[in-house]
């Protein structure tokens, strides 16, 4: 048995270990549909893809649901959701609005800054809240959801915010292109980088992953759950308020519906891209995927002769497969591991 044991390892080759994983990866796998959709759109009417406005809106459309969905990630990982985040897209994005009005001649950049501190401040709200008063975050962030929507709807009321009231410079980088790559794209993808870069390398983003994984034993271990879980939100709205930029220079325009329902879409692209609702396990890389996958098979549907309701439902149905997946894979994971410690107790 032990020779057993010793052999195995070196009967693999690093090569077949590399392939095999890549095969069971989340990402490449979503990744492999999202390039399907697109290639079977494009075959259909090939505009979709090869035109200058397909190219852009393939790039761009995403952007605001890519950026929603990586705070998002980090949030679920600790096994924890914010059903907030559209309510502080929509909020932020007219407190944008207002700024340029009010305040003419403010810097694009301090804009962009106080976006983020106007929704890391909601966030703040909704780590304290779950934290203080250990409540599951999905009844404390469903309650906030409705008070953020309706302090916007007090603040705005009939108003509407138009793009008169905002300078070209900063409405521009909604069309604003980089060697054919929209600038609101690359601030997603910015975003995406320095948040996976946390999350796989810094100490704080592992210890969200070990939260996620077992909250009891991270408590024994000394971890500091609160702080972590805060911090979690606190990113998760400061992205959020980031998106209700984004969303002003995209659009132009901020009316009172700005950001309804996005935060089930956040939610459906990182289950989608990987990100176990149970917390623990996933990636903001994965989750990106998801909302690629998500906005393109929205605008693709319709192109090949779909009508919305299966849209809908084509969306529903990836979501109820991505968990079903995932509990699978980890029943599977937890009988292997349970056969390996038998296999090495029967060594013995």
């Amino acid at each position: 048995m032990s020779d057993t044991l010793l052999v195995e390892p070196s009967a693999v080759s690093p090569t077949k270990r590399i392939v095999g994983e890549l095969l069971r990866s989340r990402e490449i796998a979503v990744g492999a549909v999202f390039v399907l959709v697109v290639a079977l759109t494009t075959i259909k009417s090939p505009s979709f893809l090869f035109s200058h406005d397909g190219w852009r809106d393939l790039l761009l459309t995403p952007c605001l649901l890519l950026i929603l969905a990586v705070g998002q990630t980090v949030v679920i990982i600790t096994r924890n959701v914010d059903l907030s985040v559209g309510s502080t897209l929509g909020l932020t994005a007219y407190f944008t609005g207002k700024l340029f009005s009010d305040h003419p001649g403010i810097p694009i950049v301090a804009v962009f800054v106080l976006g983020l501190l106007f929704g890391a401040a909601l966030g703040l709200v909704n780590g304290l809240l779950v934290s203080i008063f250990r409540v599951p975050a999905l009844v404390i962030t469903l309650g906030t959801l409705y008070i953020y929507r309706g302090i916007f709807l007090t603040w705005a009321g009939s108003d509407r915010i138009n793009a008169g009231d905002m300078p070209k410079d900063f409405l521009a980088l909604g069309t604003k292109t980089i060697l054919t790559i929209p600038v609101l794209t690359i601030i997603g993808l910015v975003v995406l980088a320095a948040v996976g870069h946390y999350l796989y390398t810094a100490r704080g983003g592992r210890e969200l992953y070990a939260i996620g994984s077992d909250p009891d034993a991270a408590v024994l271990y000394g971890l500091p759950v609160s702080k972590r879980i805060v911090g979690a939100f606190v990113l998760c709205g400061a992205l959020a308020g980031l998106a209700g930029v984004v969303y002003t220079a995209r659009y132009g325009t901020v009316s009172s519906n700005a950001g309804l329902g996005m935060e089930l879409q956040a939610v459906g692209a990182a289950v989608i891209g990987g990100v176990a609702i149970f917390g623990g396990s996933g990636t903001v890389w994965g989750a990106a995927i998801g909302a690629f996958l998500l906005v393109t098979i929205n605008r693709a549907l319709p192109v090949v002769g779909i009508s919305d309701f299966w849209q809908r439902a084509v969306v529903g149905a990836l979501i109820i497969a991505a968990v079903v997946l995932d509990r699978f894979f980890s029943a599977r994971q937890e009988r292997r591991l349970v056969a390996a410690r038998e296999e090495m107790r029967n060594a013995r």
